[in-house]
């Protein structure tokens, strides 16, 4: 689904960046990417977004490359930043069908997603009104909307909970779980490391832009310990050496 061959991105000026990171994430992974502030985490989501150019490497979304064919690879997925920018003076239901015209999504398919997913989020109500009146947490539900309209093969997130209430947040995680279920796959950003424990089946654990830990949730949790005082050990270990 996505693959992702010794990412190099490095900042003029800057010490940040990512170094050589390689990452699989197949069909029917919630795949949790975890880090400190300023560890790489959302330089690594841009890249593979095709959001922002690397210096070496390669990333792959389904076979075909994000810098030869960009194109072909966005229709594969979506993606929502941690703070989405949307176009406030539209109303919901017109950004919604924004975002649904430019994927070619036919009146049917939408109407009945649109529907679906404004219901389970609880936003049906507020669609006619402006985003600029919305709230953050509105406007991360309406997000969440515009990435799902085109039924994506893999969702990619950062910072997804961040302004969502614990409903909406329950709602999302059984998307998440959906879309694996149907052959699909979450790759996702994320500082609440006990959602990600349960939630994920994959993590990868990213330090100062090298990554320093990934692999099966239940691997890397060993039996007694939690994700986060695994992070932690992880974390220290790299400091070491």
């Amino acid at each position: 689904m996505l693959r992702i061959e010794h990412l190099t991105k490095h900042y003029k000026g800057s010490s940040k960046g990512v170094t050589d990171l390689s990452l699989h994430i197949a069909p029917g992974d919630i795949y949790a990417f975890i880090g400190h502030n300023g560890a790489g985490k959302t330089t690594t989501l841009k890249c593979v977004a095709g959001i922002q150019d690397f210096d070496a490497g390669t990333i792959q979304i389904s076979g075909r490359d994000i810098r030869k064919d960009p194109l072909a690879c966005k229709r594969q997925f979506a993606y929502i930043p941690d703070n989405p920018d949307l176009y406030e003076y539209l109303t919901g239901i017109q950004y919604l069908n924004f975002t649904a015209d430019i994927f070619g999504v036919g009146a049917r398919e939408r109407e009945e997603r649109i529907r679906t997913y404004a219901e389970a989020f609880e936003i049906t109500a507020s669609l006619g009104d402006l985003i600029s009146a919305y709230s953050h947490g509105m406007k991360q539900k309406l997000a969440l909307l515009s990435a799902l309209v085109h039924k994506p093969k893999l969702l990619i997130l950062d910072e997804p909970f961040v302004g969502l209430d614990p409903k909406a947040a329950v709602v999302l995680k059984g998307i998440m779980h959906s879309i694996c279920t149907e052959g699909g796959a979450i790759f996702f950003s994320t500082h609440v490391l006990e959602v990600a424990e349960k939630l994920c089946n994959k993590v990868a654990i990213i330090k100062d832009g090298t990554l320093v830990a990934s692999g099966d949730m239940e691997i890397i949790v060993k039996q007694g310990q939690s994700l986060e005082s695994i992070f932690m050990e992880v974390v220290e270990h790299a400091d070491t050496n």
